[in-house]
């Protein structure tokens, strides 16, 4: 009964914002400043139909998910064991905490123009040697400068999380397992991990939302041709407001539905921390 209560509390906000939003369309009564929601469902109801001779919806949101994907692994395998040595070895947050702690404040947006001076459109194709065909198509979507942007966002919440996990061990578990006689990678795979995956799991979903939300910077990056994020953009230079809402919508959709999958993995791996509490 509670559970259907929270449902339906929902809903109702939900079919109160389009009945706000409906109005607010009729009065404006010009789509270029606010498209009816009529418009913007027959956009997300029909992804697969091209859009400005930019490819369709989904087809944008695919190019989009695979750069986050992509920059957000890559801070994943940075951020994880060096927030597990920082939060372990004293010696090693002294090291990087202070340098670190100088760029945190930074937003994402702000490194644009230094990556692009650093990279510029220079992708995956320049990696690989690739030039032409469609190999070519492909790889070139994934510039590095896109990567980097992603990647800083990312990256801030899974060390923080990291650090915090590892720090937040009971040091009795630690040394008690030492007096026994456990080495160091017993004590790290047996103690350590265990107790500190939540924390990194939090962080991971945290990370990834900031990832997808630094999306639109990257995307609006010089030589861009694909992406939700470039989209929008383009778009908007079209005054096709309603292809800006549709991809906003889709960018929300598309993080909301990671952000369930992680709460889910959380909820199933990490049920003994409620029964903990």
């Amino acid at each position: 009964m509670h559970s259907s209560f929270h449902r339906v509390l929902s809903l109702a906000t939900v079919l109160a914002f389009l009945a706000l939003w409906s109005w607010a369309a009729l009065m404006i009564g010009n789509k270029v400043i606010l498209p009816t929601v009529g418009e913007v469902a027959e956009l997300l109801f029909h992804p697969n139909e091209d859009l400005l001779s930019m490819g369709s919806l989904i087809t944008n949101i695919v190019v989009s998910l695979f750069r986050v994907l992509l920059g957000y692994i890559v801070a994943v395998l940075v951020a994880i064991p060096l927030g597990i040595a920082m939060g372990y070895y004293v010696s090693v947050h002294t090291m990087f905490g202070d340098f670190l702690n100088l760029f945190r404040p930074i937003p994402p947006l702000a490194w644009v123009p230094l990556v692009m001076a650093w990279f510029g459109i220079a992708s995956f194709a320049d990696l690989f040697g690739v030039d032409r065909g469609p190999w070519f198509v492909y790889l070139n979507n994934f510039k590095y400068s896109m990567i980097f942007i992603i990647f800083i966002g990312a990256f801030y919440p899974v060390l923080t999380s990291s650090i915090h996990g590892v720090r937040n061990v009971n040091r009795v578990f630690i040394d008690t397992a030492r007096v026994l006689g456990a080495g160091e990678f017993d004590i790290f795979r047996k103690i350590l991990l265990p107790a500190a995956l939540p924390s990194m799991v939090n962080g991971m979903r945290i990370g990834l939302g900031v990832a997808w939300m630094c999306l639109v910077s990257a995307e609006m990056l010089p030589g861009s041709i694909s992406g939700v994020g470039y989209l929008i953009t383009h778009a908007y230079t079209m005054a096709s407001t309603d292809i800006v809402v549709a991809g906003m919508f889709s960018i929300g959709l598309t993080g909301a539905l990671m952000d369930w999958l992680f709460r889910r993995i959380e909820r199933r791996c990490f049920s003994w921390q409620r029964l903990a509490r």
